[in-house]
C-alpha cells in the first residue's frame, strides 16, 4: 500500500506524522543555525504559528531534546542528544558508513580511494576501492604504513591534541623503526598545524616517489579522529589544484560518513550568486588561484601592494603599473603584515609576532601572546597610529570560541583585552580614532569599541553591523576617510560599505563567492584592492566563478586611511 506523504520544510513525511516531523524541522533549525534562537526568530524561521511552535517546543523541553535559557530567552539543542549520540557511536559502523562514499570517490576520480584507521604508531587501510586503471597506486587492506610521511597519517595526526600529538611522535622516535621516525619535528608540527587549518593533508612524494596524496580526516561527536578517507594516485594525473580541489570533497565525504557536521565558520558548500542590486563591480587586476588570499596592505614605500596566501604560506608583492607579482614562499602560516618603522616588515604567523625579510623570507620570532595554545592560530591583524600591533586569534579548525583579542606593543609587552571569539576578523579606526571596529565571522557580527589612541585601550563593546547567515560572513574590513567601513563579505560574491552608524550604503560585486579582505591603495589611496580565496570551493564552483582566489580592485570615488605601522 503506498504511504501518502507530506512535506515539512525539506523532509517529506508520512501522513498523519506531522507534529512529529514539525519537531524535528525544529530539531534540524536549532542545529543548524550559527547560533541559540528566540522564539520570535524561530517563528520567523520555521512559519509556524504561535499556538503551533509553542506546544513543539514545549514537548521537545520535556524530553530535554532542547533547553531554555532564561538569561537571553533563546532556545538550543539539550542533553538528551549528547546522550542519544553516546549511544549511536558505540554502534558505529565505520566500514559501512565510508562504502558509499568509497564508491562515489573512486569513480569521480578514477584513483585509488582509502580509509584508514590510528594503530599502534602507524595507519591500517581497513578498506580501499581500487582504480580500473593498471598503472593505478595499490592500496591493500590490512597493510600498514607510517604516520608522518602519508596523506592519511597526517590528517589524523592533525585533528589529536596537541598532548597525544607529541606523545605518538616521541614514541615513534623511540620505535628506532626507521620507516616511522619523523624527521624535523618543528617542521612536522608546521605541516600539522596547516593540515588542521585546511581541513585535509597533502603527501607529495613523500612516502613512495611518484605518488602523491590527499586525506580527510572522519570526526565523531567529540571532534576527534577516527579515520581517514583519501585519494592517492601518480603525480602526473593529480596536480597540486587537482588535490586541492578533491580535498574539498573528501571533507564532505568525511562529514557524511560521520554524520558530524562539525564546527567551522570556513564553510564547505559557497552558495550561488546573488540576485541582490550592486551598485558597481570589482574587476580582476591579477588572476591567480590563491588558496586563501588575506591581509591586503599598501606599500607607500615602493608603491605595491602586499598580500598573503595564508594557505599556501607565502607573501606576494603586487605592482600596478606593471602587473608584475611576486611571491616569496613561507616556512609557516603568514595571517598579516605590517610595515616597521625600523626597516622592514613585521608579521602574525601561527607562531604570535615575528620580524620578516621578503627578500629571503627569514623569519625571527619576537613575542607569541598564545604559546600555550597550540591548537589556536592569529588571524586579521593591523597597527594603530601610536605603532601598536592589535591582532586576533582564533582555533585553527574554526572549531570554537577560543580566539582573542591582543595589543602588542613595540617593546613587545602585550595584553588580552577581549576574548571569546571563534574566527577573529577584519579590524579598522575610524579616523579620528575613538572607534576601533573588530569582526567575528562565525557570529556574522562586527563589534565597535569605544577606543582610547593614548593608553591604546578599548572599552564598550557592542554590535554595529550584523549580516545574515544567508548573505555570507564579515570577513577582512578597511575604513575610509570619511568613517565608513568596508567590508569582505565570504560566501557574499561582494564588498558592502557600511556607515559608522550600521546603515548598508552600497554593495560593489565580485565575481567569485569567497571575497577575503580589503585596504585603499595607489598614489592616493583612492582604489580599493580586495582579495579572495578558492579554499573547499566545489569543481562546478570553480567553473562558475574561475578568477576565484584572484585579486580585484575597483574605484570607489572616496579615499582611504593611511596605514600603519609596527613602532618596535
Amino acid at each position: 500500500m503506498a504511504i501518502e506523504l507530506k512535506r515539512i520544510g525539506e523532509h517529506e513525511m508520512p501522513q498523519g506524522t506531522s507534529a512529529l516531523g514539525k519537531g524535528l524541522y525544529v530539531l534540524d533549525l536549532l542545529g543548524e543555525v550559527d547560533r541559540p534562537q528566540r522564539f520570535t526568530q524561530l517563528i520567523k524561521l520555521t512559519g509556524f504559528p504561535k499556538g503551533t511552535l509553542h506546544r513543539i517546543l514545549e514537548a521537545l523541553l520535556e524530553f530535554r531534546l532542547i533547553r531554555f535559557n532564561e538569561a537571553d530567552q533563546t532556545y538550543r539543542l539539550g542533553p538528551r542528544l549528547f546522550e542519544l549520540a553516546h549511544k549511536v557511536w558505540d554502534e558505529f559502523d565505520l566500514r559501512g558508513a565510508a562504502a558509499p562514499e568509497l564508491d562515489r570517490l573512486a569513480d569521480m576520480t578514477s584513483e585509488t580511494v582509502s580509509l584508514c584507521e590510528l594503530e599502534n604508531g602507524s595507519i591500517l587501510y581497513i578498506d580501499r576501492r581500487q582504480s580500473a586503471d593498471a598503472f593505478g597506486f595499490r592500496i591493500e587492506v590490512g597493510r600498514r604504513a607510517p604516520l608522518h610521511c602519508t596523506a592519511g597519517g597526517k590528517a589524523l595526526l592533525s585533528f589529536l591534541t596537541p598532548h597525544r600529538q607529541r606523545e605518538l611522535i616521541a614514541e615513534l622516535r623511540a620505535s628506532n623503526d626507521p620507516t616511522k621516525v619523523p624527521g624535523n619535528e618543528a617542521d612536522l608540527l608546521t605541516d600539522l598545524a596547516l593540515t588542521r587549518a585546511r581541513g585535509y593533508a597533502l603527501s607529495i612524494e613523500e612516502h613512495v616517489a611518484g605518488v602523491v596524496s590527499v586525506a580527510a580526516p572522519v570526526l565523531d561527536h567529540r571532534h576527534e579522529p577516527i579515520a581517514a578517507i583519501g585519494v592517492s594516485g601518480p603525480r602526473e594525473r593529480l596536480p597540486i589544484d587537482r588535490l586541492h580541489i578533491i580535498g574539498r570533497d573528501l571533507m564532505e565525504a568525511a562529514r557524511r560518513i560521520s554524520g558530524n557536521v562539525g564546527a567551522t565558520a570556513m564553510s564547505i558548500n559557497a552558495p550561488e550568486r546573488p540576485r541582490t542590486l550592486v551598485h558597481a563591480n570589482a574587476e580582476c587586476v591579477l588572476p591567480v588561484a590563491a588558496h586563501l588570499g588575506e591581509g591586503p596592505t599598501w606599500s607607500e614605500q615602493d608603491g605595491k601592494l602586499l598580500w598573503l596566501d595564508i594557505l599556501s604560506p607565502s607573501v606576494h608583492a603586487f605592482d600596478p603599473a606593471t602587473g608584475n607579482n611576486t611571491t616569496t614562499k613561507m616556512s609557516r602560516m603568514v595571517t598579516s603584515i605590517a610595515p616597521r618603522l625600523a626597516g622592514g616588515h613585521a608579521v602574525m604567523t601561527q607562531n604570535g609576532l615575528e620580524f620578516l625579510d621578503i627578500a629571503t623570507g627569514a623569519l625571527i620570532p619576537v613575542v607569541d601572546p598564545e604559546a600555550d595554545i597550540a591548537t589556536n592560530r592569529f588571524n586579521d591583524a593591523k597597527c594603530d597610529r601610536r605603532g601598536r600591533f592589535w591582532a586576533g586569534s582564533m582555533a585553527l579548525d574554526a572549531s570554537g570560541p577560543s580566539g582573542s583579542l591582543y595589543c602588542i606593543e613595540p617593546d613587545a609587552s602585550w595584553r588580552r583585552v577581549d576574548t571569546g571569539f571563534t574566527v577573529s576578523n577584519g579590524m579598522g579606526w575610524s579616523p579620528d580614532d575613538k572607534l576601533m571596529y573588530f569582526a567575528d565571522s562565525a557570529l556574522g557580527c562586527i563589534f565597535a569599541y569605544d577606543f582610547d589612541l593614548a593608553a591604546g585601550t578599548i572599552a564598550n563593546r557592542r554590535v554595529v553591523v550584523q549580516i545574515p547567515p544567508a548573505e555570507g560572513k564579515p570577513d577582512g574590513m578597511t575604513v575610509d576617510a570619511e568613517g565608513y567601513l568596508w567590508v569582505a563579505v565570504w560566501d557574499g560574491w561582494a564588498v558592502r560599505r557600511y556607515a559608522p552608524d550600521g546603515r548598508l550604503d552600497r554593495v560593489v560585486g565580485v565575481p567569485v563567492p569567497r571575497p577575503s579582505s580589503c585596504t585603499f591603495g595607489g598614489p592616493n589611496l583612492d582604489r580599493l584592492y580586495i582579495t579572495s580565496g578558492r579554499i573547499r570551493l566545489a569543481e562546478r564552483m570553480l567553473v562558475e566563478a574561475p578568477l576565484s582566489g584572484g585579486l580585484f580592485a575597483f574605484d570607489p570615488g572616496v579615499r582611504g586611511q593611511k596605514g600603519g605601522a609596527f613602532a618596535g
